[in-house]
């Protein structure tokens, strides 16, 4: 379709197009390998997607949008098969394009409210930033953002994950010296060592970072603040304005019943960071976990954490595989794209039920999961409906290795060095929402160690809302909200 023809169509026509769905290996070769799943629009897919927007005079998408990207302008671009022109617009609000294009829960957020929607598909808005992102990087056409003249200020990033590269981008612009401290030895928090290889490619995280070190962000590993060093130190002897504390909530949380101690039991943390950071994918290296080769492997839990850890169980050879869920599919708060892998995948949904017991043989390895099974009751406070046992109902499942996935608690270094940073009964850092700015003069915070775990979008808004009061703090103005 040229792009005449495109720019004749009307909003009617425009919306008898069908969605256009990702192309992506099909599910046993994907089974054997840690490549990408999605394999992206081509120009011709997306250009056609893109027809599909019908630029509404007031774009809602915009604002479900936890940092504001011009949706409508960008897609505007793409229908015209200017990807460049459109890799600007986005970048103007989201530093991580090709990030968020790939882990964003965008079905609940942008392509949610999106008008299309209401009578037919949403138009996909997902994956046509990464297009777009992924055009400009194949490009050797990749575009920096202009930087300011330097201020003279110096602020420090705790935490090299999506809340703390989007403020340390946001703030780098702006000309402040920028060092991001990083506890682990690779760059990226939970973007690195959280989310596997086939749904996150290391090498697109690393390139992301390399636009930020060429904007003159500093990084620092190994670095652990709150031991190696602490915020005031940082403060009052290294010479730093004003401190972003980005470190997430990776503090796994277990389930307190019998066995948990069992060899072959494992947070979903642990999983993945060995999965991740030390190879285990790549058969050169030797595998730092348990061998699922031939062996039957349950995932307790039903985010996208857990997906992401019964997924790479599969892909490690495991046999079986399972999801435990203590509510029905219906409440898994799961994305809908990584389920349907899942299952496509080969993973058994073993709905309604609860571990109660890790059962283990002689040695001390895990040979089973003693399983309560459940029904939905009254809704809770979450407003799913809570689970409550069925009387009589215990059963063993043979499994040989388990990943525990309920959920995180927060870090707990910072406020055991700096107490005056308040704190939740969570553990999680109190912050003013319009700012982020903690209880402590000069020192914000924003993602998950504000919010317990949540999306990398919503930890990226938070960087950007530090970012903007950090800077007006600093230099005493005020930057108008476009």
């Amino acid at each position: 379709m040229s792009e005449g023809k495109m720019g004749k169509l009307s909003a009617k026509e425009r919306m008898k197009i069908h969605r256009h769905e990702m192309p992506e290996q099909e599910a046993k070769a994907r089974c054997g390998n840690f490549d990408e799943v999605n394999f992206g629009y081509t120009p011709e897919l997306a250009m056609e997607e893109a027809l599909r927007c019908i630029q509404c005079k007031d774009p809602v998408c915009i604002e479900a949008c936890p940092v504001n990207v011009k949706i409508d302008e960008f897609i505007g671009l793409v229908a015209e098969g200017k990807f460049l022109d459109a890799a600007q617009k986005i970048k103007e609000d989201n530093a991580l394009p090709a990030i968020c294009g790939r882990v964003c829960p965008q079905e609940d957020q942008c392509e949610q409210v999106c008008v299309i929607g209401k009578k037919s598909e949403p138009v996909a808005i997902g994956n046509l930033e990464r297009f777009v992102a992924d055009y400009e990087r194949n490009s050797g056409n990749m575009k920096l953002p202009e930087v300011k003249p330097a201020t003279g200020k110096k602020v420090a990033v705790v935490g090299s994950g999506p809340a703390g590269l989007t403020c340390a981008n946001d703030l780098a612009q702006w000309g402040h010296e920028v060092t991001v401290f990083e506890a682990l030895h690779e760059l990226g928090g939970v973007l690195m060592y959280g989310i596997p290889e086939f749904r996150l490619p290391k090498q697109i995280v690393r390139e992301e970072i390399d636009n930020l070190k060429k904007l003159g962000v500093k990084f620092q590993t190994n670095v652990v603040v709150g031991r190696s060093v602490t915020i005031d130190e940082l403060m009052e002897e290294d010479g730093f304005d004003a401190v972003f504390i980005g470190v997430g909530a990776g503090l796994p949380w277990f389930m307190g019943i019998p066995g948990e101690n069992l060899n072959g039991v494992y947070s979903a943390n642990e999983f993945l960071t060995r999965v991740n950071l030390m190879k285990a994918y790549d058969s050169n290296y030797d595998s730092p976990v348990f061998d699922c080769k031939g062996k039957n492997v349950a995932v307790i839990g039903g985010g996208n954490t857990a997906m992401d850890a019964v997924r790479t169980a599969r892909r490690l050879g495991a046999e079986k595989v399972y999801i435990i869920y203590r509510r029905s599919e219906k409440e898994m708060p799961a994305r809908i794209e990584e389920i349907k892998h899942a299952k496509e995948e080969g993973v058994e949904f073993i709905m309604l039920n609860s571990p109660v017991e890790f059962v283990g043989d002689e040695n001390g390895w895990l040979k089973g999961v003693k399983c309560l099974k459940m029904e939905l009751g009254e809704p809770d406070e979450s407003g799913r409906r809570r689970p409550v046992p069925v009387k009589d109902s215990e059963y063993v499942i043979d499994i040989d290795m388990v990943v525990i996935s309920i959920g995180n608690g927060s870090n707990p270094l910072i406020k055991q060095t700096t107490p005056e940073i308040g704190t939740s009964k969570k553990g999680t850092i109190v912050v003013n929402q319009e700012t982020m700015q903690t209880s402590k003069k000069g020192v914000y915070a924003g993602g998950d160690i504000v919010t317990g775990g949540a999306t990398v979008i919503l930890a990226m808004g938070a960087g950007r809302t530090a970012a903007k009061a950090i800077h007006e703090e600093l230099m005493n103005v005020t930057v108008n909200a476009e």
